[in-house]
């Protein structure tokens, strides 16, 4: 971590998909360290990956932030990575799924330098783990709120 750079662990999970679901965050800034986390009643896996991303970014103080963003999901980090939610939103999401959650992603990732890391998941890696936990435990709180980004297209997200 070189100064000024916040890195920041994500996960999400869901029991079932769709089910219920949950994120968890670990910020760390120098010696600060930050964890969030979330529960759903009825999401899914992908969604709760990127809505992880989102908490994370969306919980920074500053918009002039150099921040990594290490996750274990293909789905996010190979969207930005390689593009391919720029190419969606040229398009304007047509057959796309989690278009809510895309669009707040990219409203607020255009506010720092993000750089997006791939990471196994489940490969003892402490703030993954860490993530996963929040997620999971997260998942199993009571009572849930409804993620109504998936409510509210369900028939589109279900196709």
């Amino acid at each position: 971590m070189t100064p000024g750079e916040i890195v920041i662990y994500t996960d999400g999970a869901a029991r079932g998909n769709p089910g219920p679901g949950g994120l968890g965050v670990v910020m760390l800034y120098g010696k600060h360290r930050k964890e969030l986390s979330e529960g759903y009643r009825l999401t899914t896996n992908n969604r709760m990956e990127l809505l992880a991303v989102i908490r994370g970014l969306e919980a920074l103080k500053r918009d002039d932030l150099k921040v990594k963003i290490y996750t274990d999901s293909r789905y996010v980090s190979d969207a930005v990575n390689k593009g391919w939610v720029f190419g969606w939103e040229a398009k304007r999401f047509k057959k796309k799924k989690n278009v809510d959650l895309w669009q707040q992603f990219l409203d607020i990732y255009r506010k720092y330098t993000v750089e997006f890391i791939w990471v196994k998941g489940h490969a003892s890696i402490p703030e993954n783990e860490r993530c996963d936990r929040l997620a999971v435990e997260a998942s199993h709180g009571e009572p849930l709120p409804e993620d109504s980004g998936y409510v509210e297209n369900m028939d589109e997200t279900l196709i």
